[in-house]
């Protein structure tokens, strides 16, 4: 990308999800601090008139859509409102009167039920917030709709699941305008725990796993999650819940429905899947951090659980993927 400033315009309307709206707002203005004028950002809505988020923040916004001029990028967040009859129509029209001059639109959340009928997205891969994947899937067959990605780049059309994952998918956007320096830098300021690429799965196995967890096995999956580095041995397991190791086996069966040993493993291979995408460290090293007891048995695991070795599963979810392919609209 070249030096210009980049000018970028979120649409909201009443009962849009704040967080939706914001995230993104926070991390283009953490870009700015990082790198002065990168961008200019603009909150709008259909009229210029005043709107209420679902947790009931008023905002008034820089002006009507019609009024922001030349766009780059336009930004549309979910919300209830937008599932609401007569709402998702009118933005669906202003988002193709505006479509030719974009370089990128993009879906946050359920954002998708007003860029659907548009048909501005139909016959692209698309995502969504977990929960309406099925409804978004049924009322609008002409999305490939892909229930289980944090975020999806379909040539300009970018959709992304939900809440935070907006944060995921505007990174990805400065990524692919000013590079990965930029985009990690400001996941380090806004603290993200880690710049996840779009492969990623919305709903991961730790918080899975915590959030079957029952009474005595509520602390240890939490502890678990936190040390899996440390000793993870059924004996080990056992003696932090006070069980012999037959009923620790027995009782963590019914509760999870898989063998300690399995889980441990599944664990520690969704950790180390985090390592490989956000980091550089080698898979030795990887595979001491997340408690393998060496690199060819953390290869053996991953290969048998991904059908992938994990330099191959780097490669190709790494941040960089996602921008060197696509249609031509964002390609660097």
């Amino acid at each position: 990308m070249d030096d210009a400033t980049i000018r970028v315009a979120l649409l909201g309307y009443d009962d849009v999800q704040t967080l939706d709206l914001c995230g993104p707002l926070d991390a283009f203005g953490s870009a700015n601090g990082i790198r002065r004028g990168g961008y200019v950002t603009r909150v709008v809505s259909l009229d210029g008139a005043p709107f209420v988020s679902e947790t009931g923040l008023r905002i008034t916004p820089d002006c009507a859509l019609a009024d922001a001029g030349p766009l780059d990028t336009l930004i549309l967040p979910g919300g209830a409102g937008l599932r609401r009859d007569g709402v998702a129509g009118g933005i669906a029209e202003a988002l193709k009167g505006r479509a030719p001059a974009l370089r990128r639109l993009v879906s946050i959340c359920t954002g998708i039920y007003g860029l659907a009928p548009s048909g501005l997205a139909d016959g692209c891969r698309v995502t969504t917030h977990w929960k309406f994947a099925a409804d978004v899937a049924a009322r609008f067959p002409a999305l490939k709709v892909t229930p289980d990605a944090i975020f999806i780049k379909e040539g300009w059309i970018y959709s992304s699941a939900g809440i935070t994952a907006a944060i995921d998918v505007t990174l990805a956007l400065i990524e692919e305008d000013y590079g990965p320096k930029l985009a990690l830098a400001v996941a380090r300021d806004l603290v993200v725990y880690v710049k996840r690429s779009g492969g990623q799965r919305q709903y991961s196995e730790p918080l899975r796993f915590q959030a079957q967890a029952q009474d005595r096995f509520a602390e240890l999956a939490a502890w678990m999650i936190s040390n899996l580095g440390q000793d993870l041995t059924v004996e080990a397991l056992a003696a932090r819940t006070a069980l012999s190791p037959r009923q620790f086996n027995r009782r963590f069966k019914e509760v999870f429905g898989i063998a300690p040993a399995r889980q441990v493993e599944m664990l520690r291979l969704e950790a180390a899947c985090v390592h490989l995408t956000g980091s550089g460290a080698g898979m030795d090293r990887i595979a001491d951090i997340v408690g393998f007891k060496s690199g060819d048995a953390f290869r053996r695991a991953f290969n048998r659980r991904y059908g992938v070795p994990p330099s191959i599963y780097r490669e190709r979810f790494s941040p960089l993927r996602d921008i060197t392919q696509g249609n031509g609209h964002a390609q660097i």
